[in-house]
């Protein structure tokens, strides 16, 4: 049964999805920046046509015009080229740079194409080489009519068809629906599968300058994880997440800039930032004679006018799927957006009860602790996406 489930086409899970909204990779830094703040989604795709251009965006059937998605785009890349010195004092120009310039070190493969015809298990290995979201094409009878109407930069439409993402987050879902089919893998620990990994971990100590967890954050954006801050015994305190800076705006850049990792967590943790945090900030932005940053933080009276707008989701306690266990160290139970309480199981936690943490804090990485807190090592889908390939292979 399992193997008929990995059978089945990719198309079955895309079913209501909505279509990717997108740039050219033509746009500029600012047009990504409004685009993100427009968007439900954190990620937009970007395509290497020209979607301005409407006779050339209607017959590129012509391979040469052909429209192909080449990566995608989120606040923390911005966040982080914004982050640069050189920007910093300049982000009028910064903020013209094409968008080109923020793409030009996101690894190949990061995004796939896949036909929707295609297999669950097709897809399960494009993500074990390294894909971490699949573009699936959307069949829609509306198109030729949305086809006339959005020519726009923001446009939904690639080939005359409409496309959306396919995420590791959604398989793990499918997967769990029918968990009872990997039976007894599924209450097996993490320990004894083998998936905790305790080599890619990426961690900072709290007091250590924000700005050198920058390439950290950039990498835990490529492996799907996070940056751990840890206190000077190795105890997991909290974390910096690509997730946490989504929900941020542009302007975080100049807390990164000035502020330690301790501090940027309770500056961006859920709520507006500390009115201490933000005197502490400015002051740094003047010693450092940033003042066109400064300038921007003032008109924003030092909080985004976005924050209102982030919104909160509860989650189901640890304990209620089997996480809890008697000890000094209690996992939080519960995550909030914008949170950076980090999100952490047990080397005895199960596979299931470790997928359903992850699925609902909307994580695709769970913390592996031991019962005093110090860090152990990561679980990620990807790992968890092994066990079940594994299973299969065995079966077939």
């Amino acid at each position: 049964m399992a193997v008929s489930l990995l059978a089945r086409e990719v198309s079955d899970l895309c079913l209501g999805k909505p279509a990717l909204r997108s740039l050219s990779v033509s746009a500029t830094v600012a047009e990504a920046l409004s685009g993100l703040k427009r968007s439900d989604d954190p990620y937009l795709s970007v395509w290497s046509c020209d979607h301005n251009n409407k006779k050339n965006y209607i017959n590129n059937n012509n391979n040469s015009n052909e429209c192909r998605c080449i990566g995608k785009i989120c606040m923390v890349d911005i966040i982080s080229f914004l982050c640069k010195e050189e920007n910093l004092k300049n982000l009028p120009r910064a903020l013209q740079e094409p968008l080109s310039s923020v793409l030009v070190s996101k690894v190949y493969g990061l995004v796939r194409p896949l036909e929707p015809h295609a297999s669950l298990l097709e897809a399960i290995d494009l993500i074990l080489e390294g894909a971490q979201n699949l573009v699936i094409p959307v069949h829609s009878p509306f198109t030729r009519k949305k086809l006339i109407h959005r020519t726009s930069s923001y446009s939904t439409l690639h080939n005359n068809r409409e496309y959306c993402w396919l995420t590791q987050e959604d398989i793990i879902r499918y997967l769990l629906n029918c968990i009872g089919l990997f039976s007894p893998i599924p209450n097996h620990t993490v320990e004894s599968l083998n998936i905790i990994d305790t080599e890619s971990i990426l961690a900072v100590c709290y007091d250590e300058p924000a700005s050198s967890a920058l390439p950290l954050i950039s990498q835990s954006l490529v492996k799907q994880t996070s940056v751990a801050i840890l206190d000077i015994e190795g105890k997991l305190i909290g974390e910096i997440s690509p997730y946490t800076l989504n929900s941020c705006d542009e302007l975080v850049a100049a807390a990164i800039a000035t502020l330690s990792a301790g501090e940027l967590m309770a500056y961006v943790d859920c709520g507006d930032p500390p009115e201490d945090l933000i005197r502490l900030v400015k002051e740094r932005l003047e010693e450092r004679n940033l003042e066109i940053v400064l300038e921007l933080m003032e008109e924003e009276s030092g909080i985004s006018s976005s924050s209102s707008s982030f919104s909160s989701f509860s989650s189901s306690s640890d304990e209620e799927f089997g996480l809890g266990k008697s000890g000094s160290f209690r996992g939080h139970s519960t995550r909030v957006a914008r949170r950076t309480d980090a999100i952490v199981c047990f080397p005895w936690s199960s596979l299931v009860a470790v997928m359903i943490q992850a699925i609902s804090h909307r994580a695709s990485y769970v913390w592996v602790v031991e019962e005093d807190g110090t860090l152990v090592g990561v679980v990620t889908f990807t790992g968890m996406l092994k066990v079940f390939r594994e299973r299969v292979k065995s079966m077939m």
